[in-house]
C-alpha cells in the first residue's frame, strides 16, 4: 500500500483546482481563440484557458504532490513512467467553447494502480465534487458542504443513462449502446465530467463514454467510488488507460451494463 497522506493530497488538490478557476472564467462565454489539434479527422479543440490551467503555478508538485505522469488536454505529453499521476485540465472543452457549464477542472492522484484522490471543480456554478480513498465523497457549493451518495437502490430498468455524444460509439459499441439504452428508463446526451459527477450525487445512475483519455476519467473515479458507485473499463478493471468507461450507481447496475457493453450478454 502507498504511504501517501491522502488527506494532505486532497487539500492540495482542492486548493489547486479552485485557484485555477478564475483562469477558466476569464475566458468562459467570451470570445476566445480555439486551436484544432485533430489527428484522426475529428475536431479536437484546445483553448488558451486549457493551456493556462495546465501551466498554472504553484503546481501540486510544489506543495507535496508528485508531478504528473499524464498531463492535461492541451499538452498531451507523456513523461517518465511513475506510479503516481497528477492531472489538472479542463474536461469538456467543446462545452466550454459553446458556453455550456458542463465542463470542469479535474485533478487526480493515482498510486500503485489505484485512483486515490479526485477533484472536479466547476467554477461557473461554484460546485466542487471531491474525494479521497477511505474518506467518503463530498460536494461543496459556495462554502456549503454535503456528503455524496449514489442511488444505491437503482436498477437498470429505472436507471437514468447519460453519455456525452453518440459519435463516440463506433461499431460494435454503437449497437450495444442502443441495446443498453432500451433497457433504461431514460437516456440523454451531454454532460462530460459534469454527468460523471452527478452519478456520485444520485441524479444519474449510469454514465457510459468511449474514447476517454486517462486524464478524462481518473480524477472522477474516487469521487464515484467513495459515493458508493462502480467505475471500470470494458474489462471490468480500473480505467487506467481510459477508453470506454462505465460508471454506475451501484454494483448491480454496473454488472448489467458491463455485460451488455462488453458483448458478453450476446455471447451467452
Amino acid at each position: 500500500m502507498t504511504s501517501l497522506d491522502t488527506a494532505h493530497c486532497l487539500r492540495v488538490a482542492l486548493d489547486a483546482t479552485v485557484d485555477a478557476g478564475p483562469i477558466a472564467l476569464e475566458h468562459f462565454r467570451r470570445p476566445i481563440a480555439v486551436a484544432d489539434k485533430r489527428k484522426d479527422g475529428r475536431y479536437d479543440p484546445v483553448t488558451e484557458a486549457d493551456r493556462g490551467i495546465e501551466t498554472f503555478h504553484p503546481s501540486p508538485s510544489a506543495r507535496g504532490i508528485p508531478g504528473p505522469r499524464h498531463r492535461g488536454r492541451g499538452a498531451r505529453q507523456r513523461g517518465q513512467q511513475r506510479d503516481l499521476l497528477g492531472d489538472r485540465s479542463i474536461d469538456g472543452t467543446r462545452a466550454f467553447i459553446s458556453g455550456m457549464p458542463t465542463w470542469g477542472i479535474l485533478l487526480g492522484l493515482v498510486a500503485e494502480g489505484r485512483p486515490l484522490v479526485g477533484v472536479m471543480h466547476q467554477p461557473f456554478t461554484g460546485e466542487t465534487w471531491y474525494a479521497a480513498a477511505g474518506s467518503g465523497a463530498r460536494l461543496r457549493v459556495r462554502g456549503h458542504e454535503q456528503p455524496l451518495r449514489c442511488r444505491a437502490d437503482a436498477s437498470l430498468g429505472d436507471a437514468v443513462l447519460y453519455s456525452t455524444h453518440p459519435s463516440m460509439f463506433g461499431e460494435p459499441l454503437g449497437a450495444r449502446y442502443e441495446a443498453l439504452a432500451t433497457r433504461c428508463r431514460l437516456q440523454r446526451w451531454g454532460g462530460d465530467c459534469y454527468a460523471f459527477a452527478l452519478v456520485a450525487q444520485g441524479g444519474i445512475d449510469l454514465m457510459v463514454d468511449a474514447g476517454l483519455a486517462p486524464y478524462d476519467i481518473l480524477p472522477l473515479v474516487p469521487i464515484i467510488e467513495e459515493a458508493g458507485g462502480t467505475v471500470t473499463d470494458l474489462e471490468g478493471r480500473v480505467p487506467l488507460a481510459g477508453g470506454t468507461v462505465i460508471a454506475a450507481a451501484n454494483a448491480a447496475v454496473h454488472a448489467e451494463a458491463l455485460s451488455i457493453m462488453s458483448g458478453s450478454e450476446s455471447r451467452r
